[in-house]
């Protein structure tokens, strides 16, 4: 596991952009953390990170559920499931189909099913510190971040 902390958004962002580097393409990746902490915050890094998005047009996707970022090499699939209540609900999402070598799954929220928290290849938890600063820490699975 490895640990990070930032002390704004723009650095939390940063971060994102650095992670990115790490993360191989065909992951799923889960973003842990209270409402408010940040996790959007570093999707807009992650995003950016891979050419996917501009840090300004990655918005939570709490009510749409999905956001597709496109990048040159990669596609980043933002997922909330903040308001997924069920495996009914879920398996509706089909998120299976969106699993593949070319695309990357940012999954908020994904800790509350199982199934994901057992087939994440990485976890991000964020938790809030003082002021406007956040800890991270990384944790890989199956040995697929650089």
């Amino acid at each position: 596991m490895k640990t990070f902390q930032t002390h704004s958004a723009e650095q939390t962002i940063a971060l994102g952009r650095e992670l990115a580097r790490r993360i191989k393409p065909g992951s799923i990746v889960l973003l842990r953390g209270d409402l408010g902490a940040g996790k959007t915050t570093l999707a807009k890094g992650i995003a950016a990170g891979f050419l996917a998005a501009e840090e300004e047009t990655v918005t939570s996707p709490t009510f749409t559920l999905i956001h597709e970022y496109r990048g040159p090499d990669v596609t980043l699939y933002h997922i909330d499931l903040y308001r997924i209540d069920t495996q009914r609900e879920l398996d509706t999402l089909a998120l299976d189909d969106l699993i593949g070598p070319k695309n990357i799954l940012l999954i908020e929220w994904g800790e509350k099913f199982q199934s994901f928290a057992r087939d994440r290849d990485l976890e991000i938890s964020i938790e809030h510190a003082v002021g406007d600063g956040r800890r991270f820490s990384v944790t890989p699975w199956a040995n697929k971040i650089a």
